[in-house]
């Protein structure tokens, strides 16, 4: 079963990106044969940075995002999200690609199921 992850909200200050990565880890433990595909969006594009200044005590999102892509999950930034936001790609995560809207078709069609946080 392939699992697209649309994340388009802020790492931090709302839980909805958090879920969306716990939901995603708990689909690569337990549901045989899952592949996950995250495409971060607008503010989602924050969740790939390298570097956080996180709450105390807060989830470090960037360590649960490149742990889901040691465990195989696939993920892109919107191109023009970062571009819009004025972060560069030397910032962000090893294993996170640049993406655009074609490739966010793309996951789109082809995904048994598409989850937007």
């Amino acid at each position: 079963m392939k699992i697209l992850f649309i994340v388009n909200e802020s790492p931090y200050g709302s839980e909805k990106a958090w879920n969306a990565l716990r939901l995603a880890t708990a689909m690569l433990q337990e549901v045989e044969g899952a592949q996950v595909q995250l495409f971060l969006l607008s503010d989602g594009v924050y969740c790939a940075l390298t570097e956080h200044h996180r709450p105390d005590g807060s989830t470090n999102i960037a360590q649960m995002l490149s742990t889901l892509m040691e465990k195989g999950a696939e993920v892109l930034a919107c191109v023009t999200c970062v571009d819009q936001r004025g972060l560069w790609a030397t910032r962000l995560l090893d294993g996170v690609q640049l993406g655009s809207m074609v490739e966010l078709a793309k996951w789109t069609a082809e995904a048994d199921r598409v989850l937007v946080f």
